[in-house]
This record gives C-alpha cells, structure tokens and sequence, in this order.
C-alpha cells in the first residue's frame, strides 16, 4: 500500500505544470485542468470544427521544442486565468478563453522558442477532456521509489517534474507499478482501471527550469531496465477524491 505525496495538474499541454493538494475526479474523464488546452502549430491536424482527440505530434510539445520545458503555470479557477512563469520571459496571466489574451499569450510563447523551431498559431481544446497523449482519457501515476532507480542509475538527483505525472505515489516497491496493468487500484475514494505503462520521449530531457536538454534519461531507462517506460496510465473508473496523504491498494 502507497500513499499520495504529490498531485500535479498541466493546465496547457506541455506549456507549464502545478502543484496541488486535492482533486475531484469523475469517471471516465481527464483530471479538470489537467492538459485542459493545447497549442497548435502549422502542421497540426486538429480540427476547431470537429474537436476530437489527435496525437500529441499536432501540438507544441516539448519532444520537439524543449525550451517549452522550462514553463511553470498557476490557474486561477475562479478568475479563469493562468499564469504562466519561465526562466527567460516576464510572469504573463491570460484568459485562455478570452480571444485578445490568447493572441497576447501565443506572442508571449513565441519569445521563449528557437527562430528554428515550430511556431505556435492557436489555443485549442476538446469538449469534456484534456489532451493527453493517450486515445483514452488518462492520467499518469507515478513511483517515487521507481524515480529513485533512475537517480541511482545516473547517479545524480533528477528533477520529478520530467515526467509529468499526475500522481507521485510514495511507499512503494521500485517498479512495482509495472505489475498493475490490467489490474484496479483504488486512491483517496477514486478507482482506476490501470491500462498502459507510459513510453517516454525527448520531453523528459529537458530541464524543468532552464529548457535546456541536459540529462539523457531515455538512453537511463533503456542500458537500466531495457525499456523506456515510466509511469503507468489509468482511467478513472468511480468518482472520487484525491487528496495528498491519501492510500493507494490494489483491489
């Protein structure tokens, strides 16, 4: 049995991410706010008209444009407004539905990204999910004891919010989230049908301050355990609550 040391949310997909202490979940949807809005660029294949899920390759995402990396966000739920923090632009708050703010914010993205680079044309969401980068509406669970074999196997410590997990759960065997594929666990008084483990892209090299690529963990993962997978992916099955501290068993 682990238990919930951290929740994060990602308010626009691979542009900044926050820390929270509880979330409402209900079945069958992403965590509200939790990659809620998206970026497009020229090639993307996302459709305003007919808003279903795409790949993340039709989006800004930091595999392709790691200084995205280094983007840190606040939403403000009541005010509909996030604020977004990065080590080299000024602290910027929008609405994300407000027309004026999203051209002020694509202009405020732009200045962070490489001339070299995709630009970002629009602000894009999909009724009643978030953009994750699975068909299904997910959320990543992750094993603080796991993160720690990756650190031992580099030998230096590693910044968590790489990976981008929704949960980090303490207490547990390394890898032990490996197992529970096809398996339900239950956290706070939420259940999830466990699906996938998460193949790991160029994302996850990026520093989460400065942007920059720093740390190799894709080819970590792979001389270490020959694959590279961290996380695991889950849908929610029951309503629920979820709440730092909270237990996590498998049923």
């Amino acid at each position: 049995m682990g238990t919930v040391a951290e929740i994060w949310r990602h308010p626009i997909k691979s542009h900044g991410r926050e820390k929270i202490e509880s979330v409402d979940l209900t079945a069958g949807m992403t965590m509200p706010w939790d990659r809620k809005y998206a970026v497009t660029h020229a090639q993307t294949k996302f459709s305003a008209a007919s808003p279903d899920w795409v790949s993340c390759r039709n989006f800004m995402i930091g595999t392709m444009t790691p200084a995205l990396a280094g983007i840190w966000s606040q939403v403000d739920e009541a005010a509909n407004t996030i604020t977004l923090r990065h080590a080299d632009a000024p602290e910027f708050t929008f609405d994300p539905d407000a027309p004026t703010d999203v051209a002020r914010f694509l202009s405020w993205v732009s200045d962070i990204i490489p001339a070299d680079r995709q630009t970002p044309t629009a602000l894009v969401s999909a009724p009643d999910r978030g953009m994750t980068d699975t068909p299904e509406p997910t959320m990543s669970i992750a094993n603080l004891a796991s993160h720690a074999t990756v650190e031992g196997h580099l030998g230096h410590p590693l910044e968590r919010e790489r990976w981008r997990a929704n949960i980090w759960l303490d207490g547990l065997d390394a890898w032990a989230e490996d197992d529970w594929i096809g398996k339900t666990i239950r956290i706070g008084s939420a259940t999830f049908a466990v699906i996938d483990m998460a193949e790991r892209c160029k994302h996850t090299t990026a520093n989460p301050v400065t942007g920059a690529r720093d740390v190799d963990t894709l080819a970590a993962l792979r001389n270490g355990w020959g694959h590279q997978n961290f996380s695991a992916y889950a849908t929610v099955l029951t309503d629920g609550r979820i709440t730092v501290g909270d237990t996590c068993e498998v049923l």
